[in-house]
């Protein structure tokens, strides 16, 4: 299994990192793919990939939440960053209109210019989106240049997965699958498993039963699990199908 979108460099794994990935591996994870917050987790980001150096992969990017008025002088550390050629993708990169609009157009403007650095060095995208499907999906479509990459912790309808499908993007899918109130399942039944790809979030959205705790790479083994279920698919003809969907995306 690949978790392709987990923040175990963040303090709720301070006490047990190492145990944290030996559990992963364990577990048969091959790799783990650290998307970026902002400019304050860059440090603790690239120290725990220099720890695990045989399974960690880095993204590089702003996140929307992290973003306000002084945006465009942290999307220059962020440029930067990504311009020293260690990062495999451009993310976790976005929009999030569910709490405050009041950043609106500036996270506009700073997901067209990532997904412009994403297009010009051929690297995928992490998208996180909350409440801005609509806004994402435009931004996209008036893009000269599309990138390839992945709608992280998708949650939307089916018509809202085929869209972005349609786009060439992979849905990626986590804990909220194996949640016992999700329609996510009844999306999925739509859904051919070629679209998608596993994630955790850590320590975030960790699946039932740890629904509530802190989540882990090691818990990917339970959406996995779901989605056999639902696909009624021997559960390491999926691994290796969803496996190889992150492998030629991110290309590891």
């Amino acid at each position: 299994m690949i978790d392709t979108h987990t923040h175990i460099y963040l303090s709720e794994f301070d006490e047990d990192r190492h145990e944290a990935v030996q559990r992963a591996k364990t577990e048969n994870v091959s790799a783990i793919i650290l998307p970026n917050i902002d400019k304050h987790s860059i440090a603790a980001m690239n120290q725990t990939a220099n720890q695990f150096p045989d399974i960690i992969y880095m993204m590089m990017g702003l996140h929307p939440t992290s973003i306000d008025a002084d945006f465009e002088s942290h999307l220059e550390i962020i440029k930067h960053e990504l311009d020293s050629g260690k990062y495999i993708a451009v993310g976790e990169i976005g929009m999030d209109l569910y709490w405050d609009k009041q950043f609106a157009e500036h996270q506009k403007i700073a997901f067209i210019q990532q997904c412009n650095w994403a297009v010009e060095k051929k690297l995928p995208v992490s998208i996180h989106l909350r409440s801005a499907h609509n806004e994402v999906v435009r931004a996209l479509k008036g893009m000269p240049e599309m990138p390839k990459g992945v709608f992280h912790c998708f949650g939307g309808s089916v018509q809202e997965a085929l869209e972005v499908i349609n786009m060439g993007f992979y849905l990626g899918i986590g804990g909220i699958v194996t949640f016992k109130n999700t329609n996510l399942r009844n999306v999925l039944k739509h859904i051919d498993p070629k679209h998608i790809v596993l994630e955790t979030d850590a320590p975030y959205l960790a699946p039932h039963p740890f629904r509530g705790k802190r989540n882990e790479p090691a818990y990917l083994k339970l959406v996995l699990e779901t989605l056999a279920e639902i696909y009624q698919l021997p559960i390491l003809d999926l691994d290796e199908l969803i496996s190889e969907n992150a492998r030629k995306l991110y290309g590891i």
